[in-house]
This record gives structure tokens, C-alpha cells and sequence, in this order.
């Protein structure tokens, strides 16, 4: 029913947001990590709706699987209550399904079905309800796990089976629901957590080729997802959905290719979809053989979709046209959408307020993972305030991200006191061997870790008024650069008519296309990687760096001829055009070091 979906936001952003659009046809992906946001989620959502609510307490075994499970079944009763009541409103009110044909793709059947209605006066309400009984279903209640979010948990000391390990725990969660959706596995290959997808039926297809349970896989080129996909279909799993993300131009975790561009990214995936399809399906039949479970004739169904950094109702057009692809992402700009996504008033305004030069790819990550994000959020804030007092570091009470073993097999995270204290002790005894500007930057370096645990989700416990216990870590939020672009809070009809070109609820500016954003930001990093190395060059480094500069080149050369040939982007196609010499020229220029010492 629609062409774009809304991706999971940090941990907390998308916590419900199911609940708020699915019933427009809308689907949408929940984090499903933090078991303690979830558990109080549950709670408020069964005093909202007047269920009987049973809390599960961390004293139950396996508690956060139960926990997950849980909230979802009762996400999966809420949609679909509100979903009848949405139809039968629409076929009660001719106001109120003008308004939901206004938010519908211009080109939909579902939207011309409903068009026949609007002057029809006999029979309207049966009519109607007959036609959206038919034709109308609700958006899917996806949701999304970190793959190397999988830390290892021990009880008293002693290690735990690898099934209670965070992804593990939360794989079984959904894996254990009433859902009927997909779960979308993020951050690249976890050989282990994807074995264990063989422990749940529901990932296998049926006698009639279904399944109950999908996996959606997402992805920064086709060389990681012929890999992933075929790792699953040797275990007779199918892979329905290949997301493809820009490295850079996109919200939180950026993990860059090597100078590989999303145009020629998308390219290969829309000259090579049937070979992946091929490849998988005759993988999977040999591992559903030897298992002697039902052999689909016919390979399953697999879409390929697009995000990162989308803005306008053209670029969103030129992607679904231009690459065949199935739906595309809009995440940031729902970030001021109050109907859809869980943000409390105070960094809502901050969003609406920034501006470009406001966006930046940080540090801030435990993992060790660039991390957009923008300035002057209140965990920014709090964390400087704790740097002036000499308390650096979080509690780090969830320990989610306790995943450096330098100090111990039970982990530890960059972002807790105890460990930028032992960093920084360590740093003050080489003060006196070291220059002022170096024990500055490599204290900034211990002490610019955030706790992105806490930080992710307390927007969502300040917009439900769920009381925050602990110590104050105050808000991250984790925006794409596109967001700069947006300056105000909108309701989900608007955000959605922009998407479909029926409504520009964008300021007015000097907005750069989707490409071009994100071949600028490929040649900053790229040039500040040169510049920030410290260590010895070697080969292998020089090498990479020549193929990083390569890749932008070829893209470059892939935009000229793509910009050349299309009928999009009339409006500012000599801008563009200029712009992509300019880069080219940058890139030519940049000098790879070679191989010598620092």
C-alpha cells in the first residue's frame, strides 16, 4: 500500500511506533534490545488499553526473552484493535476517508479503489468496509537487533549458555511472538546468532512455501549480502529482504564501504537480484532436503530496498523507478513527527532548530563506530558537566555495550567510570613524557565515549512520563545529516503527502541532492582518515586508500552518465552536474601517502 517504511531509531525512538502508523498500512521497526524501555512499555500500554497486565520481574527465568516476547504479542493485540476501528471509521466518515486517500501513493490501486467511493451515497458504509476488507491490511510490526550487540552474561561469575547472550536472548523473544513479520539483523555477520535462527519453525517455509517469520538482512553492498544470504540458505533459511543503507548519510551507525557510492551500489543490486535469488535457492532446497522439511518450488519472494538521507518526493521517486527496488527508508525526518516516533518536546525542538553544520559523524560510540548525532543534546551537557568534576564515565548500568575484554572475560564498556578511570589514571602517569596537546587529545579520546544504553532511550521514558531512575545521562540522539533540512515539527499526514510530492513541508534552502550529500561526505572522510593517521603507513593502508579514492572516482563517472540519461532532477540537473566536477577534481587531487614511517 505504501513505498516507504519507517527504520528502527536508536533503541527507544521506534519503541511504539507499530502502534501509532500501522493502521494506516504504514510498517515500521521496533529496537528489540533493551528488555528493561520494553517491560515499562508493556505496563504503560495495558493501563492505556485496560488490559490485565502480569509483570515479569529479572528474578524470572529467562526474563528478557519473556519480556520481549510479551510487549510484542501486545503490540500485535493493540494494531490490530485499532485496525478494525480505523476501517470502520473509514467507512463511516467520507471526511475521514478523504483524509486517508490524501496520505495514499498517487499511483495506488488501493487509492483509486477508494476514489470510487467519495461521491457514492448508497450503501457507503457496507461498500467501503466490503472494498478495505479486501484490500486494506496493516503495516508490518518489524523489529531490529544489533548483531553485535551480543554480549556474553554470567550469574555469579559463571558464564552462561551462548542462547543467553543479548542478540541470542532477543532472536528468541520474537522468535517465541504471534507476530507475522521480519526481523532485521544490522551491523554485519554474526555466524552465531545466525545458526541459532534453526532452533525456531517459524523461519522455515511450510507446505505452501510461507513463512511465518522473516529475515531481513541489512546491508551496505552486494558482496556482503551475497555472503550473508547464502550463509542463511545453507541453512535452509531464506533471506526475504536485502535494506540497503548508505555508509554515511544516514542516522546512527555509519559503517562506510570503501568509497563505494549507494547509486552504484543500488546499480549492482538491481543488474545482480536474480543471481542472488539463484544462488540462495538452490542452497536453501539442498539444506531443506537433508533436513527432510518442506521444499518450495519456487524461490521465495525477495524485495530490495533502499535508505539513507532521502528527502524529497523526486529522489524517492527516482530510487523506486531507477532501481526497481521495493520500498524506501525514511527514518530522521519522522524524528518531528509526533504521531509517529517516541521524542520528548525538548530534543524535538533541538532537531527542529539545528542546522546543517550542526549534524556531525562522531566519536561518541563504545563500539568504536562513527556515529551521527547532532550538538547540544543534554547528554552532551551532562557528560561535559561529570568531565569538570573529575567523574568521567557512565554507571554503565545496563551493560549492553560491555563488550571490551581488556579487563576481564565478563566485559566492559569505553563509555563506564570504572573504565575511563583506569584510562585516564594510566594517561596521568605518562603526563610528564608527553606533550600538553597530546594529553589532551588523548584524553578527549577516553572521555568523549557516551552512554548510548541510557542515552537512547530516555527520550521515549520523558515523552511517556515514565519516571528515570540512576544517574542522570540526559539525551543522544542519534539524526542523519539529512534531518538539517527539516525545520519543523509536522503531523504524519503531512510528512507523508511530502513524500508522495502532494505537500513540501522542507524550508527552503540550498538543499544538495541525495548523491551528492553523500559523495561529500565520502570525501571528508576519506581526506580526514589520511589526515588523522598517526601511525605507520603501510602497504595494505596505502592500498586501501588508493581503492577508497578509485571507487569515488568510478562513482563520480557513474553519476555523470546516470544524470545524463534521466528525466529526473530537471530542476537543478546544471548544479548537480557542477558539483560532481567539483568533487571529481577534489578527489584527483587527494594524495595517498605512501608506504613510510608516521
Amino acid at each position: 500500500m505504501h513505498s516507504f517504511h519507517i527504520p528502527v531509531m536508536g533503541l527507544a525512538y521506534t519503541i511504539d511506533s507499530p502502534i501509532r502508523v500501522a493502521q494506516y498500512g504504514i510498517s515500521s521497526v521496533i529496537s528489540i534490545i533493551d528488555d528493561e524501555i520494553i517491560e515499562k512499555m508493556n505496563r504503560l500500554y495495558h493501563q492505556r488499553n485496560n488490559f490485565s497486565y502480569t509483570e515479569i520481574s529479572n528474578k524470572v527465568e529467562d526474563y528478557r526473552a519473556k519480556r520481549i516476547t510479551a510487549y510484542l504479542d501486545m503490540v500485535h493485540e493493540v494494531v490490530h484493535q485499532k485496525f478494525i476501528t480505523f476501517k470502520q471509521e473509514l467507512s463511516k466518515s467520507k471526511e475521514a476517508l478523504q483524509q486517508f486517500i490524501d496520505m495514499l501513493p498517487n499511483q495506488s490501486d488501493i487509492k483509486k479503489g477508494l476514489e470510487s467511493f467519495s461521491e457514492q451515497k448508497e450503501n457507503f458504509t457496507e461498500n467501503v468496509l466490503k472494498f478495505l476488507e479486501n484490500h486494506l491490511s496493516p503495516g508490518s510490526i518489524d523489529v531490529n537487533v544489533m548483531t553485535k550487540v551480543d554480549k556474553d552474561n554470567f550469574v555469579n561469575g559463571t558464564q552462561l549458555p551462548v542462547i543467553y547472550n543479548d542478540a541470542h536472548v532477543s532472536l528468541r523473544g520474537f522468535a517465541n511472538s504471534k507476530l507475522s513479520s521480519s526481523i532485521v539483523l544490522s551491523a554485519g555477520m554474526n555466524p552465531r546468532l545466525y545458526s541459532y535462527f534453526e532452533s525456531f519453525p517459524d523461519f522455515f517455509p511450510n507446505e505452501k512455501g510461507e513463512l511465518k517469520k522473516k529475515i531481513i538482512l541489512k546491508v551496505s553492498d552486494f558482496r556482503s549480502a551475497m555472503i550473508q544470504g547464502n550463509f542463511f540458505a545453507k541453512k535452509g533459511l531464506w533471506v526475504s529482504e536485502y535494506r540497503v543503507e548508505s555508509g554515511l548519510n544516514c542516522g546512527g551507525h555509519a559503517f562506510a564501504t570503501d568509497g563505494l557510492l549507494l547509486g552504484p551500489i543500488m546499480e549492482e543490486f538491481k543488474q545482480k537480484k536474480n543471481d542472488l535469488i539463484a544462488s540462495s535457492h538452490e542452497l536453501m532446497v539442498n539444506a531443506l532436503t537433508q533436513k527432510e522439511l518442506p521444499v518450495p518450488k519456487q524461490p521465495l519472494e525477495m524485495k530490495i530496498t533502499v535508505q539513507g538521507g532521502v528527502g524529497t518526493a523526486e529522489e524517492h521517486e527516482f530510487l523506486l523507478e531507477n532501481y526497481q527496488v521495493d520500498s524506501i527508508g525514511w527514518g530522521s525526518p519522522f524524528l518531528l513527527v509526533p504521531e509517529a516516533t517516541s521524542v520528548d518536546k525538548e530534543t524535538r525542538d533541538l532537531l527542529s532548530k539545528s542546522k546543517e553544520d550542526d549534524f556531525y559523524l562522531s566519536t561518541i560510540s563504545p563500539l568504536g563506530i562513527p556515529f551521527n548525532t547532532v550538538k547540544g543534546s543534554t547528554n552532551e551537557f551532562l557528560k561535559q558537566e561529570k568531565i569538570n568534576k573529575q567523574k568521567a564515565g557512565s554507571s554503565c548500568p545496563k551493560k549492553y555495550l560491555a563488550l571490551s575484554k581488556e579487563f576481564g572475560p565478563e566485559g566492559i564498556c569505553t563509555a563506564s567510570r570504572k573504565y575511563q578511570t583506569v584510562q585516564l589514571n594510566l594517561l596521568e602517569g605518562e603526563k610528564e613524557e608527553i606533550s600538553l596537546k597530546e594529553y589532551d587529545k588523548r584524553k578527549s579520546k577516553i572521555t568523549e565515549k557516551s552512554c548510548l544504553c541510557v542515552g537512547l532511550v530516555n527520550s521515549s521514558y520523558l515523552e511517556s512520563e515514565i519516571p528515570i531512575k540512576g544517574e542522570k545521562q540526559g539525551v543522544v540522539v542519534c539524526p542523519g545529516p539529512n534531518l538539517a533540512y527539516f525545520d519543523k515539527e509536522v503531523s504524519l499526514s503531512d510528512m507523508v503527502k511530502h513524500i508522495y510530492g502532494n505537500e513540501n513541508i522542507m524550508q527552503e534552502t540550498d538543499r544538495p541532492n541525495i548523491f551528492v550529500k553523500e559523495l561529500k561526505m565520502y570525501v571528508d572522510y576519506l581526506k580526514n582518515e589520511i589526515d588523522e593517521f598517526s601511525e605507520s603507513f603501510t602497504n595494505a593502508q596505502t592500498k586501501k586508500w588508493k581503492t577508497f579514492k578509485t571507487n569515488l572516482l568510478e562513482g563520480v563517472s557513474y553519476y555523470e552518465k546516470v544524470f545524463a540519461e534521466t528525466a529526473f532532477f530537471k530542476s537543478n540537473l546544471e548544479a548537480v552536474k557542477l558539483q560532481l566536477a567539483n568533487y571529481k577534481s577534489k578527489i584527483a587531487a587527494l594524495e595517498i601517502p605512501e608506504n613510510r614511517k608516521a
